[in-house]
């Protein structure tokens, strides 16, 4: 199942990112795809957000992750942006925290795809005129059951 939904601006991103932790499995992981400035981490603060984390949200854009109690466990968010090698991630106790997450954000994913766990759902973010345009795309059971259960009880964009 793929989703495509238009977002006027940052706004309508930190609202979409509500709606995805409203509607959050037990345990999900999402990668977060696009450009410099195309939203992801605007999107990854708003879930974070939403599931109650409070204070400063950093960036792991030098620490490569940070990690956030919130109900149920974990949430991990991962930026991956400037890793030189895939193997670098060997060393962050990503073991550790496969036990502990209950969510995974990670931006950047393909560079370090051999040590990442697999997605539940994939999204591309991309500028477009004044607003982004967001693709949604399933990858597991878990991801099209929660962008079913996000069409079904939110008017969630349009399926494609």
């Amino acid at each position: 199942m793929s989703v495509r939904r238009f977002l006027v601006d940052s706004a309508a991103t930190e609202a979409l990112g509500a709606e995805l932790a409203d509607a959050l499995p037990s345990r999900a992981v999402v990668y977060l795809h696009g450009e410099l400035g195309a939203g992801k981490s605007t999107l990854a603060r708003a879930m974070l957000r939403r599931l109650g984390v409070s204070g400063a949200i950093k960036s792991p854009t030098y620490t490569l992750v940070e990690r956030y109690p919130v109900a149920g466990g974990e949430a991990a968010h991962l930026d991956l942006y400037r890793l030189a090698a895939a193997e670098e991630l060997d060393f962050l106790g990503l073991d550790e925290l496969a036990i502990a997450a209950r969510l995974w954000l990670i931006e950047w994913p393909e560079r370090g795809l051999a040590h990442l766990p697999a997605p539940d759902l994939d999204l591309r973010l991309a500028l477009s005129g004044q607003g982004r345009e967001i693709g949604f795309e399933a990858r597991s059971a878990v991801g099209q059951a929660w962008l079913a259960s996000l069409n079904a009880g939110r008017g969630f964009g349009g399926v494609s």
